[in-house]
């Protein structure tokens, strides 16, 4: 039987994680994930793409909505989650080429960042339900998203890593160091599920998880941060990204997990349903497994 055996949020879009036992489902995501994101000056988001260490800094909201913050450095700050109707500042900030509106962190979480991250801008989703458009090649209409990359959930399973791990060490038969495996939170997934064959999810169109219902929309596509260790903010080398290029490419995307669209009943309201971990995965609807581009 397939079961949900990790839940994992990301308060601030690319820092920490929280792994939870359980979290309620929103349209847009689970319940307080990438609701917060770092900017530059111009609005843009900034994650571990372009600082590495980002994922150093560990956030945690309050019931009342302050975000707690800590720094490499152990230094810690108390963020009000500013709010566009109280006056603070707004910013229209970008991903990936969408834009969404945000109210910018007062100053004092501004001069806090400076100091080790230099000029940079804390922005909040303040308003309930704010998000923005799931690309419309993959969505229907109404699918939201808040911060993350792309879509609202992002699921791994151990069956996968576990084959891929094992395609690593085989490609560096003499060399240990770069055959070490990659662990899971180098694809900073929000579910993860054990029990499955090797790949399964890639056949997934809707699948049930607990009592919530999902649709599968694409694989995941994947980038140069999963070479950096989450628990150093350090980029480890070429692995598990040359791995991908070489067992997992589909046209231009090095794929690994699939990307997850909650579905939204008729009469639904803001919170759809609550995971826990250890709730049974069963799988819905299936189409045809894509062949990847296989490498020599």
């Amino acid at each position: 039987m397939a079961t949900l055996t990790g839940l994992h949020l990301y308060p601030v879009k690319s820092t920490y994680r929280m792994s939870p036992t359980s979290a309620r489902v929103e349209p847009w995501g689970l319940e307080g994930d990438r609701r917060w994101m770092l900017v530059d000056p111009r609005g843009r988001a900034l994650t571990q793409r372009e600082i590495p260490a980002l994922g150093q800094y560990r956030a945690v909201p309050r019931p009342d909505g302050t975000l707690d913050l800590t720094a490499p450095d152990g230094a810690r700050i108390a963020i009000p989650a500013p709010s566009t109707a109280a006056g603070d500042p707004e910013l229209l900030v970008e991903i990936w080429g969408t834009e969404v509106s945000a109210a910018e962190a007062a100053k004092e979480a501004r001069d806090f960042l400076a100091e080790r991250l230099g000029d940079v801008r804390l922005v909040h989703l303040d308003r309930p339900g704010s998000s923005r458009p799931v690309d419309p090649r993959y969505a229907v209409p109404g699918d939201t998203v808040s911060l993350a990359d792309g879509y609202p959930l992002l699921l791994a399973s151990t069956s996968s890593l576990a084959d891929l791990n094992a395609r690593i060490a085989a490609d560096h038969p003499d060399d240990p160091r770069k055959a070490a495996p990659a662990p899971i939170e180098r694809f900073r997934p929000n579910l993860v599920v054990d029990g499955t064959e090797p790949w399964a999810e890639d056949g997934w169109r809707r699948v049930r998880i607990g009592e919530v219902v999902f649709r599968v929309t694409k694989m995941c596509g994947r980038c140069v941060v999963t070479t950096i260790d989450q628990e150093a903010g350090e980029r480890r080398g070429p692995e598990p990204l040359r791995a991908l290029g070489r067992h997992r490419k589909f046209g231009d995307k090095l794929a690994f997990g699939t990307n997850l669209v909650p579905e939204r009943p008729a009469g639904s309201g803001r919170v759809l349903g609550t995971l826990r971990l250890g709730d049974e995965v069963t799988v819905l609807e299936e189409g045809p497994r894509p062949t990847p581009e296989l490498r020599a």
